[in-house]
């Protein structure tokens, strides 16, 4: 008996001493009281309490029209690659390695950046509850959840090499609403049973990525702001661009990702996995516009056509 209780104390100070130093998500603290939530991020790395950090809430009555913000090039996004996806729990989230040939340009963008990932962030995605999980929201309000392709300047040749280099990285960012089926993630989302376990990975038969985003004529409407990245190390000089209309996806097809895991077999299930909204500080968030009026300013002009109409109704 003393020995099994010994055993158990070694395997209890073996896990605790495995998280010290170790970044978590709030989701995780119950199973894992000695990780670093995001409150505590900064003691791991001083960027998680910068000025400039992502996520943020974009209010729509704040930001500011930038007619330079033109509708973005997406060069290889419509081709489907000849090599295999690499799909992998990380124990953070569902990640895509890319081969790093699609690109974009325009929009703003000083220079060309080509994809190298991709991976989401949600909430809560059970039949029976849903919490929402994007991490950036608009106007307060969040999605179910969030899908990021990551992208480094073409001229750099991975990661690290672009945290060295000034505006390195540029993140697409897409809302996921619960809505009707999309066809186009099937393939992806039947390999997540595979990856139920932090460290499993499976490959699956690439598709365009232009496949996964709202329609084309939808990809013109977005917000502009500089950031971070959402997960340590936090790193600043990260230029995101979130785009208005979100991606559909069926309940059942979102339920799916309630299957994953954080860690091992009867670990914490993967949700939440989603940094809260940090302060945006002085920035100022731009917005496209695509040749409309503001969201608010929609709004306004709606409510004051309704009142003159009702104006002259009652004369």
């Amino acid at each position: 008996m003393e020995l099994l209780l010994l055993a158990v104390l070694c395997l209890h100070i073996l896990k605790t001493e495995a998280v010290v130093g170790h970044w978590c998500y709030r989701s995780q603290k119950c199973e894992l009281p000695q990780c670093k939530g995001p409150a505590q991020w900064h003691q791991l790395h001083e960027a998680c309490r910068g000025e400039r950090q992502s996520p943020v809430n974009i209010v729509t009555r704040n930001v500011q029209l930038d007619r330079r913000l033109q509708p973005l090039s997406f060069e290889g996004y419509g081709v489907r690659g000849s090599a295999r996806w690499d799909l992998q729990n990380n124990g953070h989230t569902v990640k895509v390695a890319l081969d790093a040939s699609p690109k974009i340009g325009g929009g703003g963008l000083e220079r060309k950046y080509k994809a190298v990932e991709f991976h989401f962030h949600w909430g809560v995605l059970g039949e029976q509850q849903n919490i929402p999980g994007s991490e950036h929201s608009i106007d307060g309000e969040k999605y179910p959840m969030e899908f990021h392709i990551v992208h480094i300047r073409e001229d750099v040749s991975d990661v690290t090499e672009a945290k060295k280099t000034k505006d390195g990285l540029a993140v697409l960012a897409f809302f996921v609403k619960a809505d009707k089926k999309n066809e186009n993630y099937e393939t992806l989302l039947n390999e997540l049973k595979n990856i139920k376990y932090k460290g499993q990975s499976a490959t699956v038969d690439p598709v365009p990525l232009s496949s996964l985003l709202p329609a084309e004529e939808d990809l013109g409407r977005y917000y502009r702001y500089q950031g971070s990245l959402t997960t340590p190390d936090c790193h600043q000089d990260v230029i995101w661009t979130v785009f208005e209309t979100p991606v559909e996806l069926s309940q059942g097809q979102l339920s799916q990702f309630a299957e994953l895991h954080f860690d091992g077999n009867n670990s914490t299930p993967m949700m939440e996995n989603f940094r809260p909204v940090q302060p945006l500080n002085t920035r100022t968030v731009l917005w496209s516009g695509a040749g409309t009026a503001l969201p608010t300013a929609q709004l306004l002009l709606l409510a004051l056509a309704l009142t003159c109409t009702l104006s002259s109704l009652s004369r």
